[in-house]
């Protein structure tokens, strides 16, 4: 089976993870799988499900929080399913799931094509950030989405239209449900100018340098902001900001962030999560949402 494995892309036993997640933490994969396409990623699956070997689909792992020990199946990549095909003038994109999705916007921005503003700064994947709905700027990922091309339970494609998929802020059916798998999307935007598309993003990059801890590894806001409210604001309400568990930390500069100060596990980075949330609910009575994905953990 691993013979046949390669032959559909690069593969690695007993990988580490730490340096496939934003937050540079976690333990190994029993097999790390990197399919060379959306076919051989749908052989690559059929053959996992007939050897009864469990996968995990990984994109830029910007929104997960790993487990420290081995994950025992198969963590399967997408980086090589990252094709763009640009089509000006039906304001139209067609990208692979693998393609990062800052590249996927300056690109389009480049073709003077706007709408994708607000993504130079989200630092995952077309297919994770479809997943999860990202966002920012009060715009989200999937108000530009056209279609997605998913794999089913069969691993067969599929495409769903715009009107059947089910999304909302920080969210969708996909993350719901786990029943498909993307492999690309389809997204339609508007004309634009590019030199008025590039100011608006070189002044929000200045906005993120300021105010978030880029300089360290973390994945993002880790709690959904409720509504007329903002995550921060409530933890740094509570003295959270600076405290720390491990190697991880809640950040000085924005207090929704949790960071890698100090070679974190894991388990330092789930404890703090898990004391942040229960600290706010105590103190403020708000049951702040965990956006990020514990993965493998009891």
């Amino acid at each position: 089976m691993i013979n046949t494995l390669r032959t559909y892309g690069s593969l690695e036993e007993h990988a580490s993870l730490k340096n496939l997640n934003t937050y540079h933490i976690g333990g190994t994969a029993k097999y790390l799988i990197t399919p060379n396409s959306i076919s051989d990623l749908q052989k690559t699956l059929k053959l996992l499900k007939e050897n009864n070997i469990k996968f995990m689909i990984l994109g830029n792992g910007s929104n997960i929080v790993l487990n420290d020990k081995e994950y025992d199946g198969a963590i399967v990549r997408l980086s090589k399913l990252n094709g763009i095909e640009i089509h000006k003038e039906m304001q139209m994109v067609y990208s692979e799931a693998g393609t990062m999705l800052p590249k996927l916007a300056l690109e389009t921005v480049n073709s003077s094509l706007t709408g994708l503003e607000f993504a130079v700064g989200i630092p995952g994947t077309i297919g994770g950030s479809i997943y999860g709905n990202a966002g920012a700027y009060n715009a989200c990922l999937l108000d530009y989405v056209s279609s997605v091309t998913v794999l089913d339970e069969n691993f067969d494609l599929k495409v769903l239209e715009h009107e059947d998929i089910e999304y909302g802020y920080r969210t969708s059916m996909f993350k719901e449900s786990k029943k498909y798998i993307i492999v690309a999307a389809k997204l339609y935007l508007k004309s634009g100018d590019k030199e008025n598309s590039l100011k608006i993003i070189e002044e929000r990059r200045e906005r993120r340098v300021q105010s978030q801890p880029l300089e360290f590894p973390s994945a993002g806001s880790v709690f959904r902001n409720p509504e007329g409210d903002f995550a921060g604001r409530l933890i740094e309400a509570c003295a959270l900001k600076g405290y720390k568990i491990g190697g991880a930390e809640v950040s000085t500069k924005h207090a929704n962030f949790i960071i890698n100060k100090a070679n974190a596990s894991s388990q330092d980075v789930y404890n703090l999560i898990k004391y942040v949330h229960k600290t706010v609910k105590e103190k403020t009575n708000v049951d702040l949402i965990i956006e990020q994905e514990f993965i493998d953990w009891e």
